[in-house]
């Protein structure tokens, strides 16, 4: 191992998009474990909407990330020393390890152990075959529900959450459109993802792409950008229809929340249902959701990708690739081999 444990903790609050003012690096001696504690060596960093949200002063899910506290955010590594017989030594483990190269870990913490069978490199299984994926399997199981022959729509269709979620609602039977940033973005989720349809929210017709790739009206959306485009979404939506609520990541780097939609009257009138969630709730159930996930993939029913970032310095910059749409699929940063 190193003799030390790089750690990237939050300097100030950003106005907007991190800058080089928000984090610094820091090291310190490899942490030492007590009873019921494990080591882990942190080999990939998943970057994610909700770490913007973590370093703002408002409290979401979670507490802020304090000034001089080591960045919160979800990692994969492996189990290098053990006191919990839960953490066996050369266990591959993924949960809010931070930004940094080693971690301690106990059972009082959100963690999940790849189950024994899963094989994919570290990448795949902090993505589609980690959380990621089952934020994507609870939320469109869960609650969006859809059905043969209905019509979903999964906003940042091209990203890690989306990309898995559209193939989740095909898998089911559905027709499905995807709104993603750009000609290549939205090509790849029709030719590769199997989309039924794709609108360019970059383009100046975006809104009539809208219509006309959904003209029976939309019964499930997957909801993870808001402003302009969820209220576009939200006039199109059919009697009992279903909103999953899984982000609103338009809003996240603004100084000011983006006006409601104008069309938020449409779901009394046709009665939808509109719920949010939050992934960690379903953290117990977590080995069911990798389990399906593997077998779908196993079946080349699960398209798989990641925009794999290398070296721990470039973290900061990361998280700014992943606000500018630069990345397709899963955005990881590999610290470690």
């Amino acid at each position: 191992m190193a003799d030390e444990n790089r750690m990237w903790v939050l300097a100030e609050r950003p106005d907007g998009p991190v800058d080089e003012n928000t984090f610094r690096m820091e090291s310190s001696p490899i942490p030492e474990i007590g009873d019921g504690e494990a080591l882990v060596r942190v080999r990939v960093i998943s970057i994610d909407p909700t770490n913007r949200m973590w370093i703002g002063e408002e409290p979401t899910y979670l507490p802020p990330v304090a000034i001089g506290e080591v960045m919160r955010g979800l990692g994969l590594g492996e189990v290098v020393e053990s006191n919990n017989p839960s953490f066996p030594v050369g266990a591959r483990v993924q949960g809010l390890t931070g930004w940094q190269d080693y971690a301690v870990i106990s059972d009082e913490q959100p963690l999940m152990v790849v189950p024994d069978g899963v094989e994919a490199d570290d990448a795949t299984l902090l993505g589609a075959l980690g959380m990621t994926g089952a934020t994507a399997w609870f939320g469109m199981k869960e609650i969006g529900q859809p059905k043969e022959g209905e019509t979903v729509v999964v906003s940042a269709a091209a990203g890690a959450v989306g990309s898995v979620a559209g193939q989740l609602a095909k898998a089911e039977g559905a027709r499905v459109v995807g709104i993603a940033g750009g000609p290549e973005k939205c090509a790849w989720i029709v030719d590769q993802l199997g989309f039924d349809a794709a609108v360019d929210y970059k383009a100046d017709d975006w809104h009539d792409q809208l219509k006309a790739s959904t003209p029976d009206g939309i019964d499930v959306d997957f909801e993870n950008v808001g402003g302009e485009i969820m209220e576009a979404v939200f006039g199109r939506l059919n009697i009992n229809a279903r909103v999953v609520l899984c982000g609103l990541i338009s809003g996240y780097n603004e100084t000011e929340p983006p006006p409601g939609p104008r069309t938020f009257g449409n779901l009394l009138v046709n009665r939808v249902k509109l719920q949010g969630f939050i992934i960690l709730d379903y953290y117990p159930r977590f080995g069911e959701a990798v389990t399906g996930l593997s077998e779908l993939a196993a079946e080349g029913k699960l398209e798989t990708e990641e925009t794999v970032v290398d070296g721990f310095d470039r973290l900061p910059e990361a998280l700014n690739m992943l606000f500018a749409g630069e990345n397709r699929g899963k955005l990881v940063v590999q610290i470690a081999d």
